[in-house]
């Protein structure tokens, strides 16, 4: 027997690597430079754009809807970009 596993919805965009992912898509889909101008469009500070790549910060709520504000990418394919794969466990 198999069993997919999700994450929670507090923790969905709590994955390290997958939110450097994120933000490097955004950061290419708005043609910026770097994360200094990546934290001028999203109109946050740059220690937070520096938490979150150094995986000190979850990116929020806030945050995402920012992202999609800017870039006109939809939450879900935003999330998907920054989630793994769902995987099948046996169980």
């Amino acid at each position: 027997m198999t069993q997919t596993t999700t994450t929670s919805p507090s923790s969905t965009l709590n994955n390290h690597a997958g939110n450097i992912k994120l933000l490097d898509a955004v950061t290419a889909k708005l043609q910026l430079k770097n994360d200094a101008a990546l934290s001028r469009a999203l109109e946050v500070a740059p220690p937070v754009i520096s938490k979150i790549r150094h995986g000190r910060l979850p990116i929020g709520a806030t945050i995402l809807i920012r992202m999609h504000e800017v870039t006109d990418i939809a939450i879900r394919e935003l999330k998907a970009i920054a989630l793994p794969a769902t995987r099948e466990v046996a169980v």
